[in-house]
């Protein structure tokens, strides 16, 4: 028997029938072919304890977003992200989101490899609750380019005991103050005939912590790094007068024999304030809970004035990567949630930063918080005196050839040449092609 064919008209509706099919199967069940957008935040959270309040908050964010999921991902310190950083925009594999400091913004434009959040912001209602002195951190040449996640600044912490067996009962305010305060607190605590105890430690190297603790003696003296555009790019100039007093007396600090130097790129380490051999120490409230736990006395009072009163802006922003824009919007979203009041009351209760957030420092678990650590109120009240340091491509070049400045006057360099040589090195940095 011949096998019967089938014809044309019986294998047209078989292929309609069997297209109707699979519409149907995709129209019934669409979500299992769709998947949550999932989103990496590279990120350099410190200590680990601070790392675990972030998961937390990552996952209450993957919670209330089925359809986005966040991986939160330490990368390392700064040192160590910066590799990564640029070899991932290069290599064309960036992370959606990344956590830093706003003095990359200018060199993550230049390599085209952020999303600018202005038209975002201007309809968020997050961006009238920031705090107004974190708004200069966010823009360059008229454009947002980053959300704050936390924020702080500098101040000097102090040991009250020491202080007091030195007999001095009024904090100082002013460089002069400052300077005598430290050469009072410098002792000869056991009779050897060698100080044992100094002053105040000095952050030592050429890094950006360095500079970042230098930087308020600049401006206080007047002193700022000026930039110009010009038709290849920027001039920068810093301003000489205040950057020379700013440097000799950091100079003078040593010579006093009342400052010590810290380990190279290590001006962080509080062992030295922690073990009672130095009395004062610059630093930001990021290490209150370090401080507590060592339980000693400690307190906080504001930076030194020479010509007005200023203090570092420290902390970090996160920055949207140029992916795609479904992934760039569902980015924006983490950024404009890490940047509520909930996420921020949150976060500054549980790391002691400051939140970036005006109203959760009005609320009333922050306040009670306030109480309990009252060093914060400094912090919060310099944040009218803050400044960020500058926002342009090259900032880094910048930094790392004032903090060889600094350096070599710690060391014994004369500032004025000290500084001249850091210029000429900066002139040759931004010189037209």
């Amino acid at each position: 028997m011949k096998p019967k064919i089938a014809s044309p008209f019986w294998c047209a509706c078989c292929v309609v029938a069997l297209l109707f099919c699979i519409t149907l199967q995709g129209c019934a069940a669409p979500n299992a072919s769709q998947s949550p957008l999932k989103l990496t935040l590279w990120q350099g959270v410190n200590p680990p304890s601070n790392r675990e309040v972030l998961q937390k908050l990552v996952d209450r964010f993957n919670q209330s977003h089925p359809d986005i999921q966040v991986e939160s991902l330490y990368i390392g310190q700064p040192d160590q992200q910066m590799p990564k950083i640029l070899a991932s925009v290069v290599g064309n594999a960036p992370p959606d989101l990344l956590w830093f400091n706003p003095t990359l913004t200018g060199q993550l434009i230049e390599l085209n490899a952020i999303r600018p959040l202005d038209e975002w912001l201007a309809q968020s209602p997050v961006k009238a609750q920031l705090d107004p002195a974190l708004l200069t951190s966010m823009r360059y040449e008229g454009r947002d380019w980053s959300m704050p996640f936390d924020t702080n600044n500098i101040g000097i912490f102090y040991r009250p005991s020491l202080f007091k067996a030195a007999g001095i009962k009024t904090l100082p305010k002013t460089w002069a103050e400052f300077r005598a305060t430290a050469q009072r607190l410098t002792q000869d605590t056991n009779g050897d005939g060698r100080t044992d105890r100094h002053g105040i430690q000095l952050a030592l190297g050429k890094g950006e912590f360095t500079v970042f603790t230098w930087l308020p003696f600049l401006w206080s003296a007047g002193s700022n790094v000026d930039t110009t555009p010009i038709a290849n790019g920027l001039t920068v100039k810093v301003r000489q007068d205040g950057a020379i007093a700013a440097l000799r007396f950091w100079q003078d600090l040593v010579k006093d024999g009342s400052a010590i130097l810290s380990q190279p790129e290590r001006g962080y380490e509080l062992d030295n304030f922690l073990a009672g051999k130095v009395a004062m120490q610059i630093s930001g409230p990021w290490t209150l809970g370090q401080l507590q736990q060592a339980n000693v006395d400690f307190g906080v009072f504001p930076m030194p004035v020479q010509d007005k009163p200023v203090t570092a802006l420290g902390g970090e922003n996160l920055f949207v990567l140029r992916t795609t824009p479904e992934r760039e919007r569902a980015a924006f979203a983490f950024a404009e949630y890490a940047a509520s009041e909930g996420f921020q009351s949150e976060w500054a209760l549980g790391t002691g930063y400051l939140p970036v957030n005006l109203k959760s420092r009005e609320t009333a678990e922050y306040k009670a918080f306030i109480q309990k650590q009252p060093s914060l109120n400094v912090f919060l009240e310099q944040m009218a005196n803050a400044r960020s340091r500058p926002i342009f491509p090259g900032y880094t070049r910048v930094s790392e050839n004032l903090g060889r400045a600094l350096e070599a006057t710690l060391l014994g360099r004369a500032p004025e040449v000290a500084l001249a040589e850091a210029q000429s090195r900066i002139d040759l940095i931004f010189a037209a092609p």
